[in-house]
């Protein structure tokens, strides 16, 4: 039996077959069909809740953005303009509905109806960011609690030539013409309502800014930390990354709580590649257990450039992680890669476009989940081919695991060419874990837990392979199986 997607295709169409993940899960269609019913049902109810939550919410962040009216009078006039346009983007396109395709199977009603407040100012213990953190303490780090940085946590002594790094805030205050035209240029605020929310709200982010002709030794890592003691805030993290021609770096993004609790982040990334640059991006993301979790990257690479993206999601109650990179230059290269556990009734959302817009680009782009639970997960990636960008070479492959009769995930991988001479693939699959392959192991006297995480690491392995930061992969690797430790546990 063949599992469907979303739009009704078999999965593995496109070029890419189902087979290629037997040793780990089989289909189950029955799943897929039962989702699209659960779907279809709850949507009136969806559409209904929307309109009684949403005006309310709105004027709660207009609220939020009044009070915070006298920081704001210490910045330039044009991001001042920026952030008033901004918010009445958010204020005239409201919270999504499932009534719009993109959020057709994630509702934002829950998220809608929470009273977040403006994050307090407190401060982190340094032993507990040492608890979480993965860096060593020679790496060039920048760390924000609550949405603020956080010097006293932060690693910047001597920085490599060539590399500036530091506080947005600091920046705006000393030399904000260099930010001029660069800040919210990628993440247009008009398009999104999160991402302008985030352009009306940020109080604080990192400026990442690469010389030309400069390799960044070592990794540059960005920790953004919650501390939802004192209430449910809403934090807009903003980070703006820009790249000079063949300059290199590796960067590791990071999202962290240092108790449980719910809290909403809401994050804008923007990272401008020159020609030549190579950016190597790390996200790991291990929100609290009741977080909401909202980002966007938006990326724009030119002439003979590459970038690669390297995600991973183990935490939140409701997480959507948007990717859009423009191949804006001949000869660009971009790789997107991501693995996700959903357990509980937990959401988590990935949306990805790549749009070839110039000549002889190519993408790679492999996500992969696993889902216990009553979790939900959505997959829709979008790869737009110019009429301009003949010799493109596209692949795309989502796969996701399901531990349990009630896990279910919405795929909808999407082409769209203008282009006769192409080469572009794309394949879905959808599956429960290989009874075979698990009889197999216990054969061999494996017990059945420890058969069921080799599997699962082996599933997931292809992805946590092509972390090239040890410490990072370490990290992962050991969330995620004790994570799976406890998932597994519950399913017999």
């Amino acid at each position: 039996m063949r599992g469907h997607d979303s739009a009704g295709v078999p999965s593995g169409s496109g070029g890419e077959g189902a087979g290629a993940a037997t040793s780990v899960m089989t289909t189950n269609a029955a799943t897929i069909a039962n989702r699209d019913a659960e779907g279809e049902k709850d949507m009136p109810e969806v559409m209904e809740e929307t309109g009684r939550a949403v005006g309310a919410e709105i004027e709660r962040f207009r609220a939020h953005f009044q009070a915070t009216a006298p920081q704001r009078a210490r910045e330039p006039v044009w991001l001042r303009r920026t952030r008033s346009a901004a918010f009445d983007a958010f204020a005239e396109l409201g919270f999504p509905s499932t009534r719009q395709e993109a959020w057709r199977f994630t509702q934002t009603t829950g998220l809608a109806a929470r009273p977040f407040v403006i994050p307090p100012r407190v401060s982190i213990g340094r032993e507990v960011w040492d608890s979480i953190s993965f860096a060593g303490p020679s790496a060039t780090e920048l760390v924000f609690v609550n949405g603020r940085f956080a010097p006293e946590l932060s690693g910047l002594g001597a920085l490599p030539a060539g590399l500036d790094a530091g506080s947005l805030q600091v920046v705006l205050g000393h030399r904000s013409a260099a930010l001029e035209g660069r800040l919210a240029a990628l993440a247009a605020p008009g398009a999104h309502p999160f991402t302008a929310l985030n352009t009306a709200s940020f109080e604080d982010g990192a400026v990442i800014t690469v010389s030309p002709n400069t390799v960044v030794e070592g990794v540059v890592h960005v920790a953004f930390l919650a501390d939802p003691s004192n209430g449910a805030a809403a934090i807009h993290p903003r980070v703006l990354i820009q790249v000079g021609s063949n300059s290199q770096i590796r960067i590791v993004e990071s999202y962290h709580a240092s108790a449980d609790g719910e809290y909403f982040t809401n994050a804008v990334t923007e990272i401008d590649l020159a020609d030549g640059a190579v950016v190597d991006h790390y996200k790991m993301q291990q929100e609290a257990p009741q977080a909401f979790h909202m980002a966007t990257l938006h990326v724009r690479c030119s002439r003979s450039s590459a970038f690669s993206s390297h995600s991973a999601s183990l935490g939140g109650a409701w997480v959507r992680n948007e990717v859009a990179t423009v191949l804006g230059g001949e000869g660009a290269h971009c790789t997107l890669n991501g693995v996700y556990l959903g357990n509980g009734r937990t959401l988590m959302d990935n949306r990805t476009t790549i749009d070839h817009a110039r000549p002889h680009c190519t993408s790679h782009e492999l996500y992969k989940g696993i889902l216990a639970g009553a979790s939900r997960a959505v997959f829709n990636g979008t790869i737009i081919v110019r009429p301009d960008a003949q010799k493109t070479d596209a692949k795309q492959t989502n796969k996701a695991l399901l531990l349990s009769d009630e896990a279910l995930i919405n795929s909808k991988p999407e082409l769209e060419i203008f282009a006769n001479d192409v080469r572009c693939t794309h394949g879905a699959a959808v599956g429960q874990m290989d009874r075979d392959a698990v009889f197999y192991l216990r054969a061999r006297g494996i017990g059945l837990e420890e058969a069921r995480h080799l599997l699962i690491q082996a599933f997931a392995g292809e992805v946590l392979d092509t972390f090239q930061v040890d410490a990072l992969r370490e990290r992962v690797t050991t969330d995620l199986l004790q994570r799976l430790s406890a998932v597994l546990a519950e399913v017999r």
